[in-house]
């Protein structure tokens, strides 16, 4: 695998085109989101962390260099495998130099919850679609700790300057939106705040920070709040200790291939390794609602978090209504279910999809933009997809990516299976979360030209 330090400059487009069965044996590549907080963990700790199978896509890479940039000695030394030497809570040293993620709102914010804890200043940017995306909600709870954003543009966007509290004070916050990025910048700075920091959510989202803060050694738990809710609570100022992580595969980026083998008629493919977390699976949940065929079995447990080998075959797929309490486990696979929605006989409603409009593209317009090129008939109704499935797709269209590497793999898994072929305007943004997708899915069988 290779990788750069920057997306290229010049579109790349791509066409798919109907393929014949995919088969084979894959593993997905490490999950984004526990690649970002093995390395920021790893630098908040005492000690040396070991990370395998780390995401070496460029979001992951940039939240690396963040981390060097703030104090820590962050070395890769095999195909993704990563050593973490930290400097402790508290410990950041001031970056000489404005710390850039590139396109990634994950990295950024929780570098923001783990500056905010710090006594240092740094300013934060990133990508042009990076930098129209809001991070007044991240800041505001930041804020109440004690830390201070200046030089902030217009509707709390890039580039900012944050500066740490230099004595954070703890908080009881309750989620205005279910978040694992709000949750994880609260709990990131409560770490140097003396005392207790509680995040309430009132929907449950992703708890891969609860998970693997426990991990590290810090006092952390988490009950039931409400029907949906939790309440976590953290202990301030423990001393984290290195540890080894074990990345399972990230079901965000499995989801791609998955949908793909089942659309694509024959297919028979092995997942290896992929994170089977419930706060991550409403797409296959979903999918297995639609007549999926998806086989789960050697179930194991690494840094906290459940992986399993998953079996998927080609299956007739039927319309579903996905409930919008599912949004949280599923919030960045809905681009690919609408595709297999398509290929679906009847009608899929997905509802509460608000989210998706503050992804890196208004990824519900871009999504229902998508299909329609494609021959789909398609609705969005206030913050639902309404897809209209005939179990066939005419294709034809060329899809614009708005810079987002979701929209381009959806539309190119879409390509693989439709009537006539299916052309992204740019694939180049694939590489910040899935840099062997295209040829990963080759390897498989699939048709790009």
């Amino acid at each position: 695998m290779t990788h750069s330090d920057g997306l290229a400059d010049t579109p790349t487009p791509l066409e798919a085109r109907a393929s014949g069965p995919l088969a084979g044996k894959v593993r997905a590549p490490g999950d984004k989101s526990i690649s970002h907080r093995a390395l920021i963990l790893g630098a908040l700790a005492v000690g040396e962390t070991r990370i395998s199978g780390l995401l070496e896509g460029e979001d992951v890479l940039n939240t690396a260099k963040s981390m060097r940039a703030l104090g820590a000695k962050v070395e890769r030394t095999a195909p993704f495998a990563w050593t973490v030497s930290g400097v402790g809570v508290g410990g950041f040293a001031e970056p000489a130099q404005p710390l850039d993620f590139g396109n990634s709102g994950t990295g950024c914010r929780l570098v923001m919850g783990a500056v905010a804890g710090c006594p240092i200043t740094a300013v934060f940017d990133g990508d042009a679609s990076l930098r129209s995306r809001p991070m007044r909600r991240i800041l505001d709870p930041l804020e109440l700790m004690g830390a201070r954003v200046q030089d902030i543009r217009e509707g709390g966007r890039l580039p900012l300057t944050l500066s740490g509290a230099r004595y954070p004070v703890p908080i009881v916050y309750k989620t205005p939106v279910a978040s694992a990025q709000i949750k994880s910048a609260v709990l990131l700075a409560g770490l140097s705040a003396p005392g207790i920091t509680t995040v309430i959510e009132q929907e449950a989202s992703r708890d891969h920070t609860e998970l693997m803060l426990k991990h590290f050694g810090a006092e952390i738990s988490s009950v039931q709040e409400g029907s949906h809710g939790r309440r976590i609570t953290l202990n301030g100022e423990p001393e984290l200790h290195g540890a080894e992580v074990v990345v399972p595969a990230d079901p965000s980026s499995a989801s791609f291939p998955i949908v793909a083998a089942l659309i694509v008629e024959g297919s028979d493919v092995v997942f290896s390794d992929v994170m089977t977390n419930p706060l991550r699976t409403g797409l296959f949940t979903t999918l297995r609602e639609m007549g999926a065929f998806i086989e789960e079995s050697e179930v194991r447990g690494d840094t906290g978090e459940p992986m399993a080998r998953l079996r998927v075959r080609a299956s007739k797929l039927r319309g579903v209504e996905v409930p919008p309490e599912r949004a949280p486990s599923m919030i960045d696979e809905y681009l690919v279910l609408a595709v297999a929605a398509s290929f679906a006989e009847g009608t899929t409603i997905m509802r509460g999809l608000k989210e998706l409009r503050v992804k890196e593209s208004d990824r519900l317009e871009a999504t229902a933009d998508m299909l329609r090129v494609n021959g789909v008939k398609v609705e969005v109704a206030g913050d639902d997809l309404i897809v209209e499935g005939h179990g066939h797709v005419p294709g034809g269209g060329l899809v614009a990516t708005h810079m987002d590497h979701r929209i381009a793999m959806s539309a190119l898994v879409m390509g693989l299976a439709s009537d006539k072929p299916v052309k992204v305007d740019d694939t180049a943004f694939i590489a910040t979360s899935f840099p062997d997708f295209i040829p990963m899915m080759r390897g498989l069988g699939a048709e790009f030209s």
